[in-house]
């Protein structure tokens, strides 16, 4: 069954919205996926990135706040049954299927072109765990082999700046690079290969063009730009 959500205003139902997309905009001007029209959301209110089983919910710097079971959040994982409140609007997340925890979603990885050349920690503050269990449930082969075992690992080779020469591997299911508030995106590990899809400010460059707002595949010696920052995508095989 695809994740739903369901909008309400004062227990009563408007719409409901399928989560066919991977990234669903929520906010009060009418080119958003979701549009919310009432004086108390932004423009631009939140955004929700959805990843094989699982979504998350990201708010866009609203005024009035975005909450999450009358908790104000600022990301956080959704769970089946969360009520995200915009405005005087709820919206009821409907996804039995869902896989993540609060944990996985955790801080963004975020590469820096000023920052100091020590260990490759400094490349990515954290790694995000989002979607591990998905990934592995849907990338698992009549033969039994998962993703880790099929796909080739892929790794990011920065290019400029005082980290230049650093590498990151791409492990998990979802890995999210950039500067919040400034520019971010995910890469996800797939059965059919690796992709970028645009999160947070100006959509990415890959190999010197901007790409669009949906998943674009990552092939091998592509360069990506992001905050400032130039990385050659490989992978070993």
């Amino acid at each position: 069954m695809t994740a739903k959500l369901v909008l309400s205003l004062n227990s009563s139902v408007l719409r409901e919205y399928p989560l066919t997309k991977e990234r669903l905009t929520i906010g009060r001007k009418p080119s958003n996926d979701i549009h919310v029209d009432n004086l108390a959301v932004s423009g631009q209110h939140a955004l929700i990135i959805t990843i094989l089983n699982d979504s998350f919910l990201e708010d866009l710097g609203s005024t009035n706040g975005t909450y999450v079971n009358g908790k104000l959040i600022k990301k956080h994982a959704l769970q089946n049954g969360d009520v995200i409140g915009v405005g005087k609007h709820e919206l009821r997340y409907i996804n039995e299927q869902a896989s993540s925890s609060e944990s996985d979603f955790e801080k963004t990885m975020i590469i820096r072109p000023g920052m100091t050349d020590q260990a490759p920690a400094d490349v990515a503050e954290s790694a995000q765990k989002a979607a591990q269990v998905a990934a592995a449930q849907e990338s698992t082969s009549s033969s039994g082999n998962t993703i880790e075992e099929e796909l080739p690992l892929g790794k990011v080779y920065v290019l400029n700046g005082p980290a230049q020469g650093k590498e990151m591997e791409l492990k998990k299911a979802l890995t999210t690079l950039g500067k919040p508030g400034v520019q971010v995106a995910v890469i996800t590990r797939r059965p059919q290969g690796y992709f970028i899809t645009p999160v947070e400010g100006k959509h990415p460059i890959v190999n010197g063009e901007a790409i669009g707002a949906q998943a674009h595949p990552l092939h091998n010696n592509d360069v990506v730009e992001l905050a400032g920052v130039r990385m050659e995508f490989f992978v070993n095989r």
